[in-house]
């Protein structure tokens, strides 16, 4: 009865999210088939646009939709900068309640059906309809959304040149929703050859890897910093780099850290957000390498990851510095009791009112410490 009452209060919690103010600046892509996994796309494409030209797909979070993460994240306003074009896929709740893409079912995670399916339908449409260049074709997304980019990543790796993991989880290490939960609690005992060997079963590729961008806030209580670095092992052991990284260094006042491939360029970059919760971090401002707005999870950190990313792309400058925030030192985690593990919401992406709702309401429930 408690827990029925606490999945309650989380949905009406969740309902309670505001729409993003303002127009939209996407339209719909009308026409993609097939559709296996039943999502909607949202394209931006900036006016005059000439190629061949960079085409990068986002993916939301969880409660979030398309018109939401961009005005929050600004990757439309970033395209229509530097001239390339923005896909973004959208979660419907007869999919998903919470509007998460199901990174954990392996009904929509295999080459070929589902979700990912539908994403890679989205991507050929637009590559047939706009001046796409079919080399530089990338992916990015936070938690779920984050979840799911390494799902394209290692389901369809000849398609993308890189991709950016924002609070998400590595591929293959869950198959079901209780798994899904060990998986963002940290529980991931699975070494690096054995993560990369869930993307090498996942396609009949050769090589080469994409290069990722991997983003997480060392005190994310949703989805456990851990996964972070699991990410990295599992795409440092397909690029062969080994674990140690090729060089280290503050942005903004956070340590980057970078893997080198065999001719000297970057084929893994991780950036940790000390003191940062769950979201994706920003610097929003009207001047170049400030990019997005703060909301729900949309985290002003004093660092743009939008630009960021971009910029490790190639498809975007790297934005001049702008120190605002010092680098805080990570907290040690503190000893968790052995007797009940904590259950946490996937991905879910409320406001700061409806965090503290959910929270209580997963205390209440004996769920959550």
């Amino acid at each position: 009865m408690r827990l029925g009452k606490t999945i309650s209060s989380l949905v009406k919690a969740q309902r309670n999210l505001s729409e993003p103010e303002g127009q939209s600046r996407l339209s719909e892509v009308a026409d993609f088939y097939p559709n296996p996994g039943n999502l909607h796309g949202f394209l931006y494409v900036p006016d005059g646009l000439t190629g061949p030209a960079p085409l990068v797909v986002v993916l939301h979070g969880c409660t979030q939709n398309a018109a939401g993460y961009d005005q929050g994240s600004g990757w439309s306003r970033l395209a229509e900068r530097h001239g390339f074009a923005v896909l973004f896929p959208e979660q419907q709740r007869s999919n998903n309640q919470n509007l998460c893409f199901n990174w954990f079912s392996p009904e929509d995670t295999q080459r070929g059906i589902g979700e990912a399916a539908s994403i890679r339908s989205m991507i050929e449409a637009t590559i047939k309809t706009h001046p796409i260049d079919p080399a530089r074709i990338f992916v990015t997304g936070l938690s779920a959304g984050g979840a799911m980019t390494c799902v394209m990543l290692a389901t369809y790796p000849e398609l993308f040149a890189g991709g950016a993991v924002i609070a998400g989880v590595p591929y293959g290490c869950a198959s079901n929703l209780g798994q899904a939960f060990e998986c963002m609690s940290g529980r991931l005992p699975a070494q690096g050859a054995e993560l990369a060997a869930s993307v090498r079963r996942a396609s009949s590729h050769q090589g080469p890897w994409p290069r990722v961008s991997v983003w997480h806030g060392s005190e994310d209580r949703m989805v456990a910093p851990s996964n972070g670095q699991a990410v990295i092992r599992q795409w440092a052991e397909l690029h062969g780099v080994g674990d140690e990284p090729s060089s280290s260094e503050l942005v903004g006042g956070y340590p980057r850290r970078t893997w080198t491939g065999p001719q000297g360029e970057a084929v893994i970059e991780e950036y940790v957000i000390t003191g940062m919760a769950h979201g994706t971090p920003l610097m929003p401002g009207t001047d170049e390498g400030q990019s997005g707005e703060a909301m729900a999870h949309m985290l002003d950190v004093g660092l743009s990851s939008t630009d960021r990313i971009a910029s490790f792309f190639g498809i975007a400058p790297e934005p001049a510095e702008h120190d605002r925030r010092p680098a805080k030192k990570p907290q040690a985690a503190k000893p968790r009791p052995q007797a009940r593990p904590a259950i946490r919401l996937p991905d879910a992406e409320p406001a700061a009112g409806v965090q503290k709702v959910i929270e209580d309401a997963l205390r209440s429930a004996g769920l959550m410490r």
